[in-house]
């Protein structure tokens, strides 16, 4: 052996030492980097930030230009995608987020980790959409919470230009263990915060209810807190029409909510329908191509994921339904968020009817009172009156002044006016509902089934013999007209207050509706007003809105009492 081949055994053998050297110390660096990056991911309890935080410590890990996690939904289609590499811009030029197809679609299918030198060599692959960075390395593992995939890390680009190798794989799977583990933490601590937020908002409803708040403040604390923390954009409470089947949404809040207030639904061929028949919650994860609607005009434009619950069960009675819906791109609800979205619709249906027995109790004891006055009117007054008219008539005939004597007989005629005042009051008084006879009852109920939808009590005003001078036939019509004016206040008007006055005289019967709101813009279509005038003409009477003098509008219906 020549003295310089001696000499270079020794330097091999350093060589090598040193190589493996820089292996363990990359090894014990990278088992480092491992170790904080399960720390990090488990401190996070909130779980937007939990899985941001596995993908910012995946891309480190395995040195990656690129990263995203991929949450997966119903239908096995990804419902979030979380990226770490692009830019907002380079976002918005690539376009709608993966829905899971590809060779994502394959992780998907098949939970178990994959490697591909080449993206666009796998049998798997889709293409890129256009304005999308090339990628060529690809890793992928599944994520997996309780047994159950959650979603996958999806790792491209290897820094260098070289492939993920076995290392990679095994440091970005034992990163999926950890980020199982710090995901079913979060979505516990998530669940337990939501149950919290949910167990306060019930206690609000109910104790705003029992404590005498209107049905149209109640109702808009319920959509309130439901859009708050489902984390909703339109929040929607549609209750029954009569035995019809039909649903008329009495409250929309948020992002298209003009489009649905007031609307009419049908309980065959409706998102709220079908949930009006269900006992659990209904999901869609793009309710603007739900199978389940048939029926009706497109109203959902911008809207995508939506969940519906029935407010009450079949034992207690269905007292409406509350929907909520995302905008286009959110994320989907998930059986996790509607379970207490369902509770919490029951609980508040069950505060509507207690709310109603305690009104039922009052209201039976004002009419047990009304029955009182209205003894007491007929017994005491009228028969005063009756008797103070009878010594007018016998004092006449001792009058000799012509004067005197026609003073007296006008006198006599007022108390017999006043007779027949005080009996229309004791009719108004006796009349318990729709069922039985009196225009009074039937006006007091027309208001007072708009208040859900106005948001506010209007103030009442009633002059005059309405339940005995007013035919049958205007008497339907001033309620239809009532009814409609009050319903058109609160599609359009974005009113606070209003005041509704009714009088009966002689010949004429009179409805007059004012309220605070925006007013009638000039040149805006009137022909939702036409029913009103024609109504109005068909009595023979006049029919105006307009302008207040001091804002919003003002709406004035008459019609004669007698014709010529």
């Amino acid at each position: 052996m020549t003295g310089e081949a001696a000499q270079q055994r020794p330097n091999l053998g350093l060589d090598e030492l040193q190589a493996r050297l820089d292996l363990a110390r990359e090894a014990q660096e990278r088992v480092h980097s491992l170790l904080e990056a399960v720390l990090a991911v488990g401190r996070e309890l909130e779980l937007e930030q939990a899985l941001r935080q596995i993908v910012d410590a995946a891309v480190v890990l395995v040195d990656a230009r690129y990263g995203a996690l991929g949450v997966i939904g119903d239908g096995r289609r990804l419902s979030q995608f979380i990226t770490v590499g692009l830019d907002e811009a380079q976002i918005a030029a690539i376009g709608p987020l993966p829905q899971g197809h590809g060779l994502l679609g394959e992780l998907i299918n098949h939970p178990v980790p994959l490697r591909t030198p080449k993206l666009s060599e796998h049998p798997a692959s889709y293409g890129f959409p256009e304005h999308h960075p090339p990628m060529h390395s690809f890793l992928g593992v599944p994520i997996r919470v309780r047994g159950e995939v959650f979603g996958n890390l999806y790792l491209t680009e290897k820094h260098g230009g070289g492939e993920f190798n076995g290392d990679d794989e095994s440091v970005l799977s034992t990163l999926a263990v950890a980020a199982g583990v710090a995901i079913d933490n979060a979505e516990l601590y998530r669940a337990a915060r939501q149950r919290e937020r949910w167990l306060a908002a019930n206690a609000e409803v109910t104790r705003s209810l029992l404590s005498g708040s209107p049905q149209g403040e109640v109702l808009h604390l319920v959509v309130d807190h439901a859009r708050e923390i489902a984390e909703a954009d339109l929040a929607v409470i549609a209750l029954p029409v009569g035995e019809s089947g039909e649903l008329r949404v009495e409250l929309a809040v948020g992002e298209g909510a003009k489009v649905h207030q007031g609307l009419l639904l049908p309980g065959d061929g409706s998102f709220v329908g079908a949930a009006l028949r269900s006992g659990q919650p209904i999901i869609s994860p793009d309710v603007q191509e739900d199978p389940r609607i048939t029926k009706g005009s497109p109203r959902w434009e911008g809207l995508g994921p939506a969940v519906a619950v029935r407010m009450g069960t079949d034992e207690g009675g269905v007292r409406g339904v509350l929907m909520l819906a995302r905008t286009m791109g959110a994320a989907e609800f998930t059986g996790q968020e509607s379970t207490p979205l369902l509770g919490f619709a029951g609980q508040a249906a069950l505060a509507l009817e207690l709310a109603e027995r305690r009104r039922d109790a009052e209201q039976i004891a004002l009419l047990q009172d009304r029955d009182r006055i209205a003894r007491d009117l007929h017994d005491l007054a009228i028969q005063r009156l009756f008797a103070t008219g009878m010594t007018l008539q016998s004092a006449e005939r001792f009058i000799e002044h012509p004067e005197a004597t026609e003073r007296v007989q006008r006198a006599v005629d007022d108390l017999d006016a006043t007779v027949k005042i005080i009996r229309s009051t004791i009719f108004g008084l006796r009349a318990r509902g729709p069922g039985r006879h009196g225009l009074r009852a039937g006006i007091v109920e027309a208001v007072e089934r708009a208040v859900p939808a106005l948001g506010f009590t209007p103030g009442l005003r009633m002059e005059g013999l309405l339940d005995t001078e007013v035919p049958s036939e205007i008497a339907g019509n001033l309620l239809a007209v009532l009814a409609e004016a009050l319903s058109n206040t609160a599609r359009h008007a974005r009113a606070h207050n209003g005041e509704v006055t009714i009088s009966a005289s002689r010949t004429d019967l009179t409805l007059s509706v004012v309220d605070d709101g925006v007013g009638i813009a000039d040149g805006v279509s009137r022909s939702g007003l036409a029913n009103l005038a024609e109504r109005a003409q068909r009595c023979g009477g006049i029919f105006t809105v307009e302008r207040g003098a001091a804002g919003g509008t003002r709406l004035l219906w008459r019609v004669p009492l007698k014709r010529n």
